[in-house]
């Protein structure tokens, strides 16, 4: 079957514009998984497998998984040579409890100090008073660490999904597994080593009377501040230079031609906070590229999130795209990991119904309800937390493109969030048994997320007075 189309040469030429790092991936090295199950599993598999290096990044690990961390002590016993590098996001990894995941994890730095290297990073938007009136269950609407990075040696998965019982039991989201990738697996690992040189290295407790510079001391662990003379809430000049120097490196370095016969692979970094803005970039490229197609056909962009509040210029992206349609998938209020928390948690997924609502009148304002459809995913006793994009010639042909990784695609992911994400693009030999392989892997992903989802019913439910302020007071956090 053939796939070429007006579409994907638009797709080809804006692959050769983006100013990014760019990754040839033969597609026999691709491998989508679908279940949580399978998510845990290969990731067990590949630490039980390193033989040189383990790298890591995600929000946090959950107070639970002994077995993780039993799988990371076991590796490195038997592997003299092996150095684990893991970064996560402080403030999440730090709240109250019996078991952190600092907690978890400092006698990882104590048994192995030479080959154990865990960051944590702090955004520096909650600072002064803030931080310290706000409570450590809310410290995060001021900004995370947000990538998902999963890899030992030249192996690595890209997810959204953290490391916590639900997310490899009953939480929806996405696994992109590749094998026998030295140069991907290379830039993931120097991005991880990139943040962690601004934060929070985690050391055995410091003695008594030793103090360092803007450091954080606990019963059971020390979180060093690495620099020094620059203080934790002025890392904005330094990120910034630190992740795009990365980026450029990486631009330098890589080829720039295109393998017709490999998938081709962009990283993208989303720091807003820090004016690094991947995403956005290529996201209104994407939609430029797309919306000038002359020869009649429709282009069909599938997006979901698992925390739909999509970022006003995306929002405005699908709005005036009237040459695209577009198919929405949310969580259902079920569906969403909130759903049922005590205190004002729990109205977190009526704001988003809120937000929807919101988004489907402008639909209607701008005349687009038969090019954008709204679907809500649920499924019984499961959460959703899938997130990305897809991009296909027409309503039936598999997909040429996809976004996937951390980004919600919300304001959130946009300002607060450091994100990292992948622009994937099938093969430009289009016609070759491996290219469709890959593109039928991508439907394949698609319809498995799609068949638990039904359309919206948000237009009838009602939000109350109280969430209506809250999404006023802190919209841009959800």
């Amino acid at each position: 079957m053939r796939y070429a189309s007006s579409s994907s040469n638009k797709i080809q030429r804006l692959a050769g514009q983006l100013k990014l790092p760019k990754f040839s991936v033969a597609p026999d090295d691709i491998r989508i998984l679908s279940k949580p199950a399978q998510f845990y599993s290969q990731l067990i598999d590949m630490i039980h497998r390193a033989q040189t290096r383990i790298f890591i990044s995600s929000l946090y690990l959950g107070s639970s998984e002994t077995e993780l961390v039993s799988a990371f002590t076991q590796a490195l016993s038997r592997r003299p040579g092996l150095q684990v590098h893991m970064l996560f996001d402080l403030n999440r990894s730090t709240r109250p409890g019996p078991q952190s995941t600092a907690k978890l994890l400092a006698p990882l730095v104590t048994q192995f100090p030479d080959r154990v290297h865990i960051s944590f990073f702090r955004s520096p938007s909650l600072r002064g008073i803030f931080a310290k009136l706000v409570p450590p269950r809310f410290n995060e609407g001021w900004g995370t660490w947000h990538a998902k990075i999963y890899g030992v040696d030249d192996e690595v998965m890209i997810s959204g999904a953290n490391l916590n019982k639900s997310y490899f039991t009953d939480r929806q989201d996405r696994y992109m597994h590749f094998s026998g990738q030295r140069y991907l697996s290379q830039y993931c690992i120097d991005f991880i080593k990139t943040v962690s040189n601004f934060s929070f290295k985690l050391q055995p407790p410091a003695p008594d009377g030793l103090s360092y510079p803007h450091s954080l001391r606990d019963s059971d662990y020390c979180l060093l501040w690495p620099a020094p003379e620059t203080h934790p809430h002025h890392i904005h000049n330094v990120a910034e230079m630190a992740l795009s120097s990365l980026q450029d490196s990486y631009l330098r370095s890589m080829p720039q031609h295109s393998d017709p016969q490999k998938v081709t692979m962009f990283p993208l970094i989303q720091a807003g906070q820090f004016n690094i803005q991947d995403e956005e970039t290529t996201l209104r490229m994407l939609f430029e590229h797309l919306n000038t197609s002359s020869n009649g056909s429709r282009p069909l962009l599938d997006l979901t999130s698992g925390y739909f509040g999509l970022y006003n210029k995306y929002q405005n992206l699908i709005l005036q795209s009237s040459n695209i349609d577009c198919r929405i998938v949310a969580s259902s209020p079920k569906a969403n990991g909130f759903y049922g928390s005590r205190g004002v948690s729990g109205r977190i997924p009526e704001g988003y119904t809120l937000l929807e609502q919101r988004f489907m009148d402008a639909v209607t304002r701008a005349g687009r309800q038969s090019g954008v459809q709204l679907n809500e995913w649920e499924r019984e006793g499961w959460t959703y937390h899938a997130k990305g994009i897809w991009v296909s010639e027409a309503v039936d042909v598999p997909p040429m493109l996809t976004l996937f990784g951390s980004t919600n695609l919300n304001s959130r992911s946009a300002h607060i969030d450091t994100e990292l994400s992948f622009l994937m693009l099938a093969p430009e030999a289009s016609e070759s048994e491996s290219a469709l392989a890959i593109r039928r892997q991508l439907v394949t992903e698609l319809d498995n997320l799609r068949a638990h989802s039904t359309p919206w019913k948000g237009a009838q439910r009602k939000v109350r007075l109280g969430t209506k302020v809250l999404v006023r007071l802190v919209g841009g956090m959800l």
